[in-house]
């Protein structure tokens, strides 16, 4: 594991890569925390957040239920694009959460509410 992690790290060096996995550009908002927990980040989830969430779901859902162009398979194929929908919903949701609270996102609501 060590080799390989040393190796990878060898190549983006000589290929003059950013290995630096900080980012590479300053927060624009107050920063709240500049490197959240996923327990901090789930818990700061915005009624939008959890809107996004469940519209992604849904979108994918139908999108596999209408992909599956036999009848027998428009149910596996519902499941996947669930499955996929609960992921990407997810990580867009964590992503914004995790913005606002890095300070990249507009983040007013969180200021007021951490900042007491």
């Amino acid at each position: 594991m060590r080799l390989c992690s040393s190796l990878v790290l060898g190549i983006l060096k000589a290929a003059n890569m950013n290995t630096d996995i900080t980012a590479s550009e300053k927060p624009q908002y107050p920063v709240i925390d500049r490197n959240p927990p996923l327990t901090k980040v789930v818990g700061n989830f915005s009624a939008l957040d959890y809107l996004r969430f469940v519209t992604i779901t849904g979108v994918s859902v139908t999108v596999g239920y209408l992909s599956g162009i036999k009848p027998n398979i428009r149910g596996p194929s519902m499941v996947t694009g669930g499955l996929i929908g609960i992921m990407g919903g997810f990580m867009y949701a964590y992503q914004n959460s995790a913005g606002r609270l890095m300070g990249f996102f507009p983040n007013e609501d969180e200021v007021a509410r951490y900042k007491k």
